[in-house]
């Protein structure tokens, strides 16, 4: 018996990536919460642009920082401060590979940190000419 056609089961595949991730955003986005009183060591934003692409953090979280439903979730604009970010990176509770301080020092995730820090918000439809 066939419960599901070809584009009925596409949207259910979509719809679970995209609970599954906002789900994995949301943990972080509440550890965020917990630790928003921790203050980032200063890093090198175009360092960390270099490292972002070289560790291959876009390749989930997009060239911007912006994730996506397919792969993982958003972490710029307004990233989640530096400790939470830190904590996740070198013990991940998701699919996410950890990132030792022997991969990663510290100083790199500063970089990385503060290039995402750096992202500017994106325009909204108002500001953008062909959706006026």
């Amino acid at each position: 018996m066939k419960v599901f056609g070809r584009c009925g089961f596409t949207a259910l595949a979509v719809l679970a990536a995209a609970f599954y991730f906002s789900a994995a955003h949301s943990g972080i986005a509440s550890a965020a919460q917990e630790a928003k009183s921790s203050a980032a060591p200063s890093g090198n934003a175009d360092n960390g642009k270099r490292l972002f692409v070289k560790d291959g953090c876009y390749e989930c979280h997009g060239r911007e920082g912006q994730g996506s439903i397919m792969s993982g979730p958003r972490i710029a604009p307004d990233p989640p401060s530096f400790e939470v970010v830190s904590t996740y990176i070198r013990k991940p509770k998701g699919e996410m590979p950890p990132y030792t301080t022997k991969v990663l020092p510290d100083k790199d995730l500063a970089d990385i940190d503060a290039f995402l820090q750096s992202r500017p918000q994106p325009p909204t439809a108002k500001a953008m000419p062909l959706l006026k």
